[in-house]
């Protein structure tokens, strides 16, 4: 819904005295008629050039005083449709805007009175409310602090009411907004931390776990919040059925900071190691899981899959035999098949099964991390397709020289 654009200028049509009245008008259109005279009246006579005032377009001082009394009628979206409602809150901002920079308190006054008034009105016409606050945000310059303050409005009203999709909410947004708000680390943080806890409301737990770590990187390292966050990251990382990746995690300086902590060496065991070694752990740490709310089964799921693409990283190009697939899950030969199947499908390794060979062929196969010592297997990869191309294109060069080289037959 809010794009990552710059930011919009709204225009206006007709004579400033036109909009004001345009934007009265629309506020009290539902009242008695002596109402909407007693409002509107003293705003005519404002726009009136009294001897020795300046005209109202050049008076600043006037339209500040014009727009206070215009604005501090605004007590919700009005009786308007849709489309009235959308226009006058595009007036609203365009007037709002040309009579105070968006850096000044002034704006940042107003604003907050007005979100405040988005806020609290009733939740029975969302959709527009989604978009008079989609074009406010895209109304204000791209690195002002307000953009954060009509965002978190945004925000609070999705997850309030279970419409988070509606944001269309990405981390490549997210990352570019923090980059371009002039706002405090602090805010960044505490921004960054709604999203995840409004991720997890919504039952999105893997997506509130990646902001999570987005998080932990504004944070300093060393903190009580930071040592917080690491932990609930460590725990959602295990505990998600779809997270393979632990990498991410031990790029962060708190992460590593953490690592006095009880599930640290828990942690090591998915970077890097496999079943027997989560086994062993499993039995010197009675209790722990529970402490934690992790399910041994679970767990033992995910190391049997991670087992498996340890394992076909040493088989690429080859074939994989069902039997030392057996012997490293530590199940039958007969469930094979299964895991083979379930290791695919998590998006772990890529091959081909044959029930006639035994075996896997794997084709390709993900790497649990990255360091020197898989450098120096994409090495040698790399020197032995290298050295197979070469071989392909000298058997090449070969046939031409002979195909060059072979007596002309003439026609008969």
């Amino acid at each position: 819904m809010v794009t990552s654009t710059d930011s919009i200028s709204i225009f206006a049509e007709g004579t400033y005295e036109e909009q004001i009245l345009e934007l009265s008008t629309y506020l009290v259109r539902n009242r008695p008629e002596e109402e909407r005279l007693a409002f509107t009246s003293p705003l005519r006579d404002a726009f009136r050039s009294k001897e020795g005032n300046s005209l109202i377009e050049v008076d600043e001082a006037r339209r500040k005083l014009i727009f206070s009394k215009v604005f501090d009628e605004v007590k919700g979206l009005g009786d308007g449709n849709e489309k009235e409602v959308e226009g006058f809150f595009n007036l609203l901002y365009a007037h709002l805007f040309a009579l105070y920079p968006a850096d000044s308190s002034e704006a940042k006054a107003y604003l907050t009175t007005l979100l405040q008034t988005l806020s609290s009105s009733p939740s029975d016409r969302l959709s527009i409310k989604y978009r008079i606050l989609a074009n406010l945000f895209n109304s204000i310059p791209r690195n002002s602090p307000l953009r954060l303050a009509v965002y978190n409005t945004l925000l609070a009203l999705a997850t309030s009411n279970d419409d988070l999709e509606i944001l269309k909410l990405s981390r490549a947004d997210v990352e570019k907004w923090l980059s371009e708000w002039n706002i405090s680390q602090d805010e960044k943080s505490t921004f960054l931390k709604s999203i995840v806890d409004a991720y997890a409301k919504a039952g999105e737990l893997t997506t509130s776990y990646e902001y999570s770590l987005v998080y932990i990187r504004t944070l300093p390292s060393t903190s009580s919040a930071s040592r917080e966050a690491v932990i609930n990251a460590i725990v959602a990382a295990l505990r998600l059925p779809n997270i393979f990746d632990f990498d991410p995690l031990f790029k962060l300086d708190a992460v590593v900071n953490a690592k006095d902590h009880e599930l640290f060496s828990l942690l090591q065991i998915f970077l890097n190691d496999g079943l027997v070694e989560f086994k062993t752990w499993e039995q010197s740490h009675q209790g722990l899981l529970e402490k934690y709310n992790l399910e041994s089964a679970q767990l033992e799921r995910k190391i049997r899959l991670l087992t498996l693409a340890s394992l076909g990283c040493q088989y690429i190009g080859n074939n994989l035999p069902y039997s030392k697939i057996a012997e490293s899950l530590q199940v039958d030969l007969s469930e094979v098949e299964k895991w083979v199947i379930d290791v695919i499908r998590a998006g772990l390794v890529w091959g081909k099964l044959s029930q006639t060979a035994q075996s896997l062929h794997i084709s390709r196969a993900t790497s649990r991390t990255f360091e020197r010592k898989q450098w120096e297997v994409l090495e040698k990869r790399l020197v032995a397709w290298k050295s197979g191309l070469a071989g392909i294109l000298e058997v090449v060069s070969s046939a031409k020289r002979l195909a060059g080289h072979a007596p002309a037959h003439s026609a008969a």
